[in-house]
């Protein structure tokens, strides 16, 4: 059980970093609207990554 949760939050991690990855593209290539887009994504990816890191480490304890 305690393995699923560290596994699905570092999924939600990696997901998060990649959202980040394609903000950043986005906003360099001059596409504002998108980049912003992609960035509120990512901070929603990154919001539920922590969340599962906490229920993992509380499920470690």
């Amino acid at each position: 059980m305690s393995f699923d949760n560290h596994q699905r939050a570092q999924e939600l991690h990696l997901t998060a970093a990649h959202a980040h990855t394609a903000a950043a593209t986005a906003h360099g290539k001059g596409d504002h609207l998108t980049a912003h887009e992609m960035s509120r994504q990512a901070h929603e990816h990154s919001t539920h990554a922590f969340e599962a890191s906490k229920k993992a480490a509380e499920d470690k304890s």
